[in-house]
């Protein structure tokens, strides 16, 4: 496939997502292709390549929001994208390695608008197919001949610890009835920003960029990943089932602790009191009960204060993005962060 060159500063943030793909995704498929044919077929139905009979599909995989922001922040500091394409498909593996896990974990059944792998391959497989994708992150990075492939390996490293830690803290989280808002908070900067953190920060260091420069843009990933999880959460239990692809109010029949809920819980209101209420019944949330939960955490302020942290850290994120001092690409940086942190996903 020829790739053209684009001249930074004139990308629309969907434009940007095609063109990470133009770059990442036939080196993805690539590497997907080494694995072994069963768990190359759950892999390629788990991103949306094709069905559960290996046929064909299209428009069923994700936004692949982390490749482009590595092939962005290389671009950032001076480098090339193609240079940073090992980094990008890295940090695309580590995630779904992260997407089909957690949906075990969580027990959730649909992703993107059709049944999770575990549901259709079984947990054993769909848990073997995590662990391949994580195997294969690694060895991209080291088979990359790239100077920063040592560097990015333990990069790399750090934020999958910090990522599994992060599932671990959340797992835990669900089965207490008291959770404090710091360590929910401190739950999901491990549990996704910091792997957004580590997608700017390979792609700076497979970039050329200085130590600062890989820095600030880590720092900007990560504020923008806190961000993206208040908006996630708040889609959890208010997004458009056409558009999230999982039932309206699905975070509150599971009875998650996310954000917006932990604020909500901890508001000492008495709104917050009755969702603890709802939160504590033995009996699964009928569908009056979760619309009744999800009013409850808006008039005990967690919708709000979710709403505010959000524009707050994207606010962060960008300040730490101009610290960065980019060459290049910081329209489409600045770009895809709004596109990230939007509300009507």
């Amino acid at each position: 496939m020829t790739i053209t060159r684009v001249t930074p500063g004139g990308l629309s943030a969907p434009d940007v997502l095609r063109w990470s793909r133009q770059h990442v995704d036939p080196a993805l498929r690539a590497v997907v292709d080494t694995l072994p044919d069963h768990l190359r077929h759950i892999v390629g139905y788990h991103v949306g390549w094709w069905d559960e009979d290996a046929r064909p599909t299209t428009g069923g995989g994700g936004k692949a929001i982390r490749p482009a922001l590595a092939l962005l922040a290389a671009e950032a500091v001076g480098g090339t994208a193609p240079d940073a394409v090992p980094a990008a498909v890295a940090v695309e593996l580590v995630h779904n390695f992260s997407l089909l896990h957690d949906d075990v974990m969580d027990g959730d059944r649909t992703r993107r608008h059709r049944p999770t792998a575990w549901t259709v391959f079984g947990v054993g497989n769909a848990i073997l197919a995590g662990d391949a994708l994580l195997n294969l992150a690694h060895e991209v990075l080291a088979t990359s001949g790239h100077p920063a492939a040592e560097d990015g390996l333990r990069l790399l490293t750090a934020a999958v610890s910090r990522l599994v830690a992060g599932q671990c803290a959340d797992l835990g989280l669900q089965q207490r009835r008291d959770v404090d808002l710091p360590e929910c908070r401190r739950m999901a900067e491990d549990k996704t920003a910091a792997l957004l953190g580590a997608a700017c920060a390979l792609g700076a260091a497979f970039g050329g960029g200085s130590r600062e420069q890989v820095g600030h843009l880590r720092a900007f990933g990560e504020a923008l990943g806190l961000a993206f999880q208040h908006v996630d959460d708040l889609l959890g239990i208010w997004g458009d089932p056409d558009r999230t692809g999982k039932p309206v109010h699905s975070d509150l029949y599971a009875r998650k602790k996310t954000l917006p809920v932990v604020a909500a819980l901890n508001s000492g209101t008495r709104a917050g009191e009755g969702l603890a209420v709802l939160y504590r019944q033995d009996e699964p949330l009928s569908e009056g009960d979760a619309r009744r939960a999800a009013e409850l955490v808006a008039a005990a302020g967690g919708r709000a204060w979710s709403q505010a942290e959000a524009e707050d850290l994207l606010a962060q994120s960008l300040r730490d993005l101009h610290l960065a001092n980019p060459v290049a690409r910081a329209a489409e940086l600045e770009a895809l962060a709004r596109l990230v942190t939007r509300r009507d996903q």
